[in-house]
């Protein structure tokens, strides 16, 4: 019996221990923490950056080093490596910076920082290679605490091996009395493996135009979901101060659900989701930025200044292990229409007192009264009316364009004005006598075309308004207009390239040798289609019939560079060609979309690099896919060609989500039909042409659109729509009662943050007492034993303490039983992790250990991703 008593002794001083010593990182942690709050003006990452919390994690302090700006409106970076070499999670982050002196931070994670300096002008860059975003602050905001069992992976093989802090310093007054900025922030970090992965995904609006005195703008992004599953567990808005309000949602199905709402005037810190929100594969990402240019005498747009403007929405989530991605951004609105349907809502500014716009803004920088009290009797509106369009695209069988006298019409474009343009060969055709063997033209006797190529018409009503390009070709092929509204063609025949200006018959430029084929620098082999980039002017060629590749010229016309390559035997590879027969040029991505003609289907490269991008290609299209343009907004438009005998696919025309690549629509005429259209435009409404080299005429489309009138109580709960031949109908929106009582609200909050302060101590407790309660239940088996065979009496020998543990431990049939032992604890619980806390992070880290996402890795993976991605 004594000896009992001494093992029992033995293992509670060990499980003493051992939870002392489980404790004291994060009690160390606080205490650090603790005395870094009253040193928040000194610089204390340039002498102590890093301090141990024990076995398994450390703090890292990023400040700073003493900067001044000298201008308002700075850009400041300095790097800091990761002091060990394996894998480890940021887990906590505390900033320190006021913003009477910081617009905004933003922490990176890299393997190889822009500059080796102390600090540097981030104009130069913040990273060499690829960079992700960990961390955003701006405008007072408080800490950010992660959910437990959720971290930032850094380090080992996949993680950034440095930090890179950005420091935008606004308004230099701040820096009258010529103080040294330390601003940064402290990060915790742990080598325990973390099941979960934290991310970053960016929602960024890039062309957005505020015209002056306008009173609602609104910057609308949307991108479609192709990867595994992610939970959503905050989110942070950004403007600057022409903002009224961001909101978020998933898409699905047609169902929009709230991922976050926030004016961007109070602190923009990372606000907790308040319901849950998980993401899967082809689930829409929207986010709507709302602003006004009320007070501005000059449009305004986004950059990086602060008079500029910024329409950023950031959503922190995290994904199993196995499957993370780190960051990830959408910049652009794959489908406008849909925003027709976002909840009303995301137009209702959320007011902000003056007080606090004084403290978010900084005390150098007054408030606008007038600005909030329009805001207010706006938000006081009970009824807005709205219009919902569901768009297909038509043949506008009233356009005269079929009557025009043509040749082949082999080039369309629309000028600034929405003219409509056309390039036509006249009297010339391409036939089988057209070429040698060797692509050489053989009807040279015919001369250059004597009728103007080039015709500019009134899209409306096909009235000629510009007519120019007389005996200036032989085969004319593909056509685009530059943004300074110069016209670059091709001649398949002269195998060249010309700009030319509306008012001038001579070429401003000519590429290539005329009549000469080639593949070398200084030459084309039957050029097809020119595009030229908006922002450098860079030109690009595609080359062509008789060479398989994509030429880059300077904007004066020297080569650059080339990419792509003949197709090869079997499934054509990324990069290959057979006919690069039309070019899209999407300035806002970057990228260029080529109509890879006899492979049936689109590439789309990287301007600067020429880098493959992705592949859109569609049983529908058949075996060619003619031609390819894009128009703002996010849609491209293609064409394609007859089907082979045999083949079921017709000839038609698609609309496709940018994006995505997957198919909207799809259209073609309904006076002729299509033999083979060559070539295809779409201006930003939708407005389609499309030209047909044999049956040479020009169609357009139009998108015809249901309206539905809808009148929506703000305030209220009821929605009535009334349709056409349709009756009244009364729907109710999903306000959860919650959020209509922020008393209650604010209690639930209270009463979540108490109860996670007792689960720590207590699952800790019940996890370490497990291996104890197992020897007790070995030792009573074996006491058991021995009653069994020595006497009953041996049972009363057992001290009393062990019957008291055993009396908790027995179940009602007298056996042990571990389940009652936990569940008698109110705090234990299975139900995942906490929700996210802004509200600073003094308080000791819950250690529950999540175990809910065992349930998320049976998940099944995503479906594969379509041919067109």
């Amino acid at each position: 019996m004594a000896g009992l008593v001494n093992n029992l002794l033995i293992l509670f001083l060990v499980f003493q221990n051992i939870c002392l010593g489980f404790r004291s990182p994060f009690s160390a942690f606080k205490r650090y923490k603790d005395t870094t709050r009253s040193l928040s003006s000194e610089c204390l990452g340039s002498d102590q950056p890093v301090i141990s919390l024990g076995l398994s994690d450390f703090a890292l302090d990023i400040r700073m080093p003493g900067v001044t700006s000298k201008q308002s409106d700075t850009y400041l970076c300095m790097s800091v490596p990761l002091p060990v070499d394996d894998e480890a999670y940021v887990v906590d982050f505390k900033p320190h910076a006021s913003m009477d002196t910081v617009h905004h931070m933003l922490l990176f994670g890299c393997n190889e920082p822009s500059s080796t300096e102390n600090y540097w002008d981030c104009d130069e860059g913040t990273c060499k290679d690829k960079s992700n975003i960990l961390y955003a602050w701006a405008r007072n905001a408080p800490p950010t605490r992660l959910p437990k069992g959720v971290g930032f992976r850094v380090g080992g093989e996949a993680g950034g091996r440095f930090f890179v802090l950005q420091v935008h310093y606004g308004d230099i007054s701040a820096f009258r009395d010529k103080h040294k900025d330390c601003s940064g922030v402290t990060l915790h970090l742990t080598h325990q493996k973390q099941p979960l992965i934290a991310g970053m995904y960016l929602m960024m609006s890039v062309n957005t135009v505020i015209p002056p005195g306008e009173k609602v703008i609104d910057a609308d992004i949307a991108c479609h979901y192709k990867r595994f599953p992610m939970h959503l567990f905050a989110y942070r808005v950004h403007t600057h101060r022409l903002g009224k309000v961001v909101s978020g949602y998933r898409v699905r199905n047609g169902q929009w659900t709230l991922i976050g709402r926030q004016s961007p005037q109070l602190p923009q810190a990372f606000y907790p989701v308040e319901h849950p929100v998980d993401v899967s594969y082809d689930d829409i990402l929207a986010a709507r930025c709302v602003f006004s240019g009320e007070g501005r005498t000059t449009e305004t747009h986004i950059g990086g200044t602060a008079n500029d403007e910024m329409c950023n929405f950031y959503i922190m989530y995290y994904m199993e292990a196995k499957h993370a991605v780190s960051y990830m951004t959408c910049t652009q609105n794959a489908n406008p229409e849909m925003f027709r349907n976002i909840p009303q809502e995301a137009n209702v500014p959320i007011p902000v007192k003056s007080d606090m716009l004084k403290m978010t803004h900084g005390h150098h920088e007054e408030t606008k009264d007038t600005d909030e009290s329009s805001l207010a009797q706006q938000a006081k509106k009970e009824e807005e009316e709205i219009l919902d369009q569901d768009f297909h695209i038509e043949e506008a069988v009233e356009w005269p364009g079929l009557d025009l006298k043509l040749g082949q019409v082999s080039g369309l474009a629309l000028d600034a004005e929405n003219n409509l343009v056309i390039f036509h060969r006249g009297d010339h055709v391409w036939d089988e006598n057209s070429f040698d063997s060797k692509f050489v033209y053989q009807q040279r006797e015919l001369g250059p075309i004597e009728q103007n190529t080039i015709l500019v018409l009134n899209p409306s009503n096909t009235k000629l308004l510009h007519s120019m390009g007389k005996s200036l070709f032989y085969l004319p092929h593909g056509l685009s207009i530059d943004k300074n509204g110069n016209y670059w063609v091709t001649d398949v025949a002269l195998h060249q390239v010309f700009k030319l200006r509306r008012d001038d018959q001579e070429p401003l430029l000519i590429l290539g040798v005329a009549l000469q084929p080639g593949s070398d620098e200084n030459h084309f082999c039957q050029p097809t289609d020119v595009a030229v980039d908006p922002i450098t002017g860079s030109i690009y060629v595609s080359d062509g019939y008789c060479n398989s590749r994509i030429i880059q010229f300077s904007p004066n016309g020297l080569y650059v560079m080339q990419w792509g390559e003949e197709t090869s035997l079997g499934r054509a590879r990324p990069g290959q060609f057979h006919i690069p027969h039309s070019l899209a040029l999407i300035p806002d991505f970057s990228q260029l979309c080529v109509a890879d003609r006899e492979n049936g289907r689109i590439q789309c490269f990287r301007l600067e690099t020429g880098e493959f991008i992705r592949e859109i290609k569609h049983k529908s299209f058949g075996r060619e896919l003619f031609a390819v343009s894009y128009a703002p907004g996010g849609l491209l438009f293609a064409v394609n060609g007859m089907p082979y005998p045999g083949e079921a696919e017709p000839v038609q025309g698609f609309v496709m989500n940018f994006s995505t690549g997957e198919i909207m629509d799809t259209f073609i005429p309904l006076r002729k039909s299509f033999e083979m259209p060559h070539d295809v435009v779409a201006s930003e409404d939708k407005t389609v042409f499309v030209g047909d080299v044999h049956a040479r005429v020009v169609w357009k489309f139009a998108s015809t659109e249901k309206m539905e009138h809808r009148s929506v109580k703000k305030a209220g709960i009821e929605v009535q729509e009334i349709k056409e031949s349709e009756t009244i109908v009364e729907a109710r929106l999903k306000n959860s009662p919650e959020s209509t009582d922020p008393l209650k609200k604010q209690e639930k909050q209270h009463l979540v943050r108490q109860a996670s302060t007792g689960v720590s101590f207590v699952l800790i407790t019940t996890l370490l007492i497990i291996p104890v309660v197992v020897l007790l239940a070995i030792l009573v088996f074996i006491r058991w034993r021995k009653t069994t065979v020595y006497g009953a009496d041996g049972e009363h020998k057992l001290d009393s303490s062990s019957g008291r543990i055993l009396g908790r431990l027995r179940g009602k049939d007298g056996g042990l039983n571990l389940g009652n032992f936990f569940a008698s604890h109110k705090g234990y619980s299975r139900k995942g992790f906490d929700r996210l806390s802004t509200e600073g992070s003094d308080q000791e880290k819950d250690e529950d250990d999540g175990t809910d996402s065992e349930e998320e890795c049976s998940a099944p993976p995503p479906p594969p991703a379509p041919s067109s991605s």
